[in-house]
This record gives C-alpha cells, sequence and structure tokens, in this order.
C-alpha cells in the first residue's frame, strides 16, 4: 500500500469510473492508461461500483489534488456520474473534467453533464492522452467535444499487464479481439461503427497467455461478434483448450454462424468453462426487418439444438420486450419457440432508447415513448400500453428469479407443461406480484413457497408431486435444510431416494 500511496501522491491525472459491482472491471479506463506515453507515470486507475456514495467517491478522487480527471460514462452510472461531476466542481472547482465513455459517444445527452470540461466522443484510447497533454501544457482546446478519430487497434498499446494482481484475483477479466459490428440492429450502439476492425491476434494471445500466467481465470470477451471470422475465433478457442486447469470464458456470438470447425472445437469445452450469449432479440420475421436484424430462424433453430444437446456450453439468450410492431402476443410465441428449443438461459430484457441509435425512427409510426432518465427504457407504444410494459418488467424480473436462477429446474416446468409457457408465466408473474407487492427481497424460501402455493392452490396440481418435484430442486446443494412448507412431504422423498424411485436419485444414479 506504501507504494501505491507514494504513486498516488505523484498523481495528476486520475482516471476513474463507476462499475456496475465490484467483480466488474473497466477495460476502457486500462486502455487509456496503457497509452497515457511520459505521462503514465502521472496517472492512476481509481475503480469505484454505483453502490458506493457519490461524495465518497469525489473525496476519495480529491484527497490526491489531481489536474485532471477522467471519467468513463456509461449508462448504469450516467445519473452517478452527474452528481458526482457537481460535487467536484463545488468543492474543487479548478480541476479539469473530462468525460468519455458510450454514454457520452452520441447525442444527444438526456443526462446533464455540462459541468464537465471537455468530452470525448468515441473511442479514446489516444486521443485522451492527446488531450491531457495539451492541457498540462496550458494549451487547451478552444472546443468541449473532441471529435474521436478512430485509433489504429495494431498499433496502440493494449492493456492487460495493467490489471491488478487483486482484479486477477477476484474480478472478470475483460478482454476483446475486435471492434464494431458488420450488423444494423437498430437498437443497439453498435450498429453505429462504420466496420469490424481486429487487433493483432499474435499480440492479443501473448497477453492472454500472460494473464493466464498471472493467475487469471475468468475472461469475459466484450466482442460483438465472436464468431465472425473462423480463424480468429478457431484460434481464441484453442488458447483455452490446451489449458489443464478449471476457467471461464464468455463470448458474444451471433446465433446463425456455427460451421463445422466451430461446432467441433465448442463441443470440447468441459462443463462450466464456456458461456456463449446469443441474442435473439425476436423470432419475429416482420419485427426483425423494422429494426434491420437478420434472422435466418432454420440456421438459428439448428445451432440452438446443437449447442444444447451437444456441448457442455452454458447458452444465455436474449429476447427484448417493446420493439416496433411487436404485441405481447408475438413476444409471447417467441418466448414458447425458445424454451421448446432449449433449456437455457432466457434474458428478457426491455427496449431502450440510446442515443444515436436509428430505433429512433419509429417513434412516429409506432407511437415509441421512452423515458429520458437511464435507462431510457420504454414506457409504451401503439401495441403496448404503460401498464402492459410495467407488467412485462415484473414478468421479467420473476422470470429472472425462478426460470433463470435454475433454482426450480424441475418444478417450473409444472406452470405449462405441453401449454403455452408464456401464457402459463404471464398468470403466474401477475398472480404472484398481488403476494409480494414487490419484485425485490424476495428470500429463496418464500419465493419457493409462493411458487408451490400457486401450482397446488391456483393449478390445482397434486402436493405430493408438486413437493417431489420442489425438493429434487431445492435439496440439490447438499447441507440445505428443507423449507418449512415442504418438510410434511419431505419423509415421502427421502424413502422414494433410498429405493431409487425419485428422479433425483435416477439423475444422480
Amino acid at each position: 500500500m506504501l507504494a501505491y500511496d507514494k504513486l498516488l501522491l505523484m498523481t495528476k491525472i486520475i482516471l476513474t469510473t463507476l462499475n456496475a459491482r465490484y467483480a466488474h472491471t473497466a477495460i476502457g479506463l486500462r486502455y487509456l492508461y496503457a497509452n497515457m506515453q511520459e505521462l503514465q507515470d502521472q496517472t492512476a486507475i481509481l475503480e469505484f461500483s454505483i453502490n458506493d456514495a457519490v461524495q465518497t467517491v469525489a473525496e476519495k478522487l480529491l484527497l490526491h489534488s489531481p489536474d485532471i480527471i477522467g471519467i468513463g460514462v456509461y449508462i448504469w452510472n450516467a445519473s452517478e456520474v452527474s452528481e458526482l461531476i457537481e460535487v467536484i466542481k463545488k468543492v474543487s472547482p479548478k480541476t479539469t473534467i473530462i468525460l468519455g465513455g458510450p454514454e457520452v459517444t452520441y447525442k444527444p445527452y438526456r443526462v446533464n453533464f455540462d459541468d464537465a470540461d471537455f468530452i470525448i466522443e468515441g473511442e479514446g484510447d489516444t486521443a485522451f492522452y492527446a488531450l491531457c497533454k495539451n492541457i498540462l501544457q496550458l494549451s487547451p482546446p478552444k472546443e468541449k467535444i473532441i471529435k474521436m478519430t478512430l485509433p489504429d487497434l495494431k498499433t496502440i498499446e493494449l492493456p492487460y499487464k495493467h490489471y491488478t494482481d487483486e482484479d486477477v484475483k477476484n474480478r472478470y477479466i475483460y478482454v476483446e479481439i475486435s471492434r464494431g459490428c458488420p450488423f444494423e440492429c437498430e437498437f443497439c450502439l453498435s450498429s453505429m461503427d462504420e466496420k469490424v476492425r481486429a487487433f493483432d491476434l499474435d499480440k492479443v494471445l501473448e497477453e492472454f497467455e500472460n494473464l493466464w500466467q498471472r493467475g487469471a481465470r475468468n475472461f469475459k470477451f466484450v466482442d460483438r461478434t465472436f464468431n465472425l471470422n473462423m480463424k480468429t475465433a478457431n484460434r481464441i478457442l484453442d488458447f483455452f483448450l490446451a489449458k489443464n486447469e478449471p476457467y471461464f470464458a464468455h463470448f458474444e456470438v451471433i446465433p446463425d454462424h456455427f460451421p463445422a470447425s466451430l461446432r467441433e472445437k465448442i463441443a470440447k469445452f468441459p462443463h462450466g468453462a464456456l458461456q456463449l450469449e446469443i441474442g435473439i432479440q425476436t423470432l419475429n420475421l416482420e419485427v426483425a426487418n423494422n429494426i434491420s436484424r437478420q434472422l435466418n430462424l432454420q440456421k438459428i433453430e439448428e445451432n440452438i439444438s446443437f449447442l444444447e444437446n451437444q456441448t457442455h456450453a452454458h447458452i444465455h439468450l436474449d429476447l427484448i420486450v417493446g420493439l416496433p410492431g411487436e404485441s405481447l402476443k408475438s413476444f409471447g410465441a417467441n418466448l414458447d419457440k425458445l424454451v421448446n428449443m432449449s433449456s437455457c438461459e432466457i434474458q428478457i430484457g426491455i427496449l431502450k432508447k440510446l442515443s444515436g441509435t436509428y430505433i429512433k425512427r419509429h417513434d412516429e409510426e409506432f407511437a415509441m415513448v421512452y423515458s429520458d432518465k437511464p435507462p431510457y427504457d420504454i414506457l409504451q407504444n401503439s401495441l403496448l400500453s404503460f401498464n402492459d410494459i410495467q407488467i412485462m418488467k415484473r414478468f421479467a424480473r420473476f422470470w429472472d428469479l425462478t426460470y433463470n436462477s435454475g433454482n426450480f429446474k424441475k418444478s417450473i416446468l409444472l406452470l405449462w407443461k405441453n401449454e403455452s409457457v408464456y401464457e402459463n408465466f404471464y398468470a403466474f408473474s401477475a398472480w404472484i406480484y398481488t403476494q409480494t407487492d414487490s419484485t425485490w427481497k424476495i428470500s429463496l424460501e418464500r419465493l419457493g413457497e409462493l411458487l408451490f402455493g400457486y401450482l397446488t392452490e391456483v393449478k390445482k396440481l397434486s402436493s405430493e408431486s408438486v413437493a417431489e418435484a420442489m425438493l429434487e430442486d431445492m435439496m440439490k446443494l447438499k447441507g440445505r435444510a428443507v423449507p418449512k412448507y415442504l418438510k410434511p412431504f419431505a419423509g415421502d422423498f427421502e424413502t422414494k431416494a433410498k429405493e431409487g424411485t425419485s428422479g433425483f436419485n435416477k439423475r444422480q444414479n
């Protein structure tokens, strides 16, 4: 700590942001730091989370009397950053504040950043250094907005050596092999990029190996389309497949591009090592066309089936509520199809209108109304009322707590059996909200008790059959106590388990 404190005493420039949680790290700050050239010795990174009190963050930043504070602004921290700027400027008005990041790259700014001195729009890997140098030489630019010039990804300094030992030990390591996206999905900021640009893969793999030797085992790739370039994707997969220790690698992939070479490698990954996030968003071809999204439904179904049945990868599918032209009936059909295709996690999101994205062109035709507060989610449109959106937000939350959590793998299926997943879960989520009047701070035992009550009292299913399914779910973890509401059935369950007649026992064998 003494060496670190000494470094901060020399600091003229602090790079900071408020991450969504402690386990996250800001790769953007490390890119800036890596490219600070002769100013690097006078620069330090201080990260916080949105759970930290803003005035405390300001205190810790100003404790070192920096000349310049650079802040990364994202959708999850925009409001807090606005408040942080206000506090810093009131307490230390001479401190220069520079903003960068996705939330200030496109206009309009819907959060007040007026008190910031400079804003870098776009990729600031080298632009931040140039701006700081001019400021410290007392020749700052006259304009507040600094337009980006795309850096050459093959020549900029890479950030990976600037993850600390604490990062490596306790947090996700964010990495990338390319920037940009070739697709034009109108709700996504990546659709604004001109093209996909790649880093020097040999250099990147060398840095990954250095991270591995330091003990890094959690790698989250931020590339928008990992499986776009097969040669590159295969080399990255080979890097991990050559390792003999447990690890976790997360990739965002497009759903309709899994050629044989990629399939062969993905099938080799052990259980728990690989997570693939697949942005489905909609399976309605008309809606997909509205948002300039390409869909090959046959390929999507084939590839999800392959991942589900022939690999150990953890699959995470995305669906969006509120897309222009998508009714609740259409969304429900999407959900039904996906659940029938796969038992994997399905993340249900609410459409957001990010500044600069082309989704704005639908505002008039579909009467799209959005919140002006982060995360700028849709409030209503011509097909979904405000009440519909509120209901679907609760639907998504309860879906996470029950279906996606994995705590009710078998018992949640009793909600719909061979009927519509969407219709039955819609009814359940509406009912559970009448019991809780909240979607937060619901304990696992309380949630299980509510599910048990709904299945037995509303769905009129046999208490014994529901209890057996829930006991199998709840008792998967050794040492877990039997919940009170299941205790009357625990004896029968244990007897069946000993006799080998319960589903749980059969699966365990």
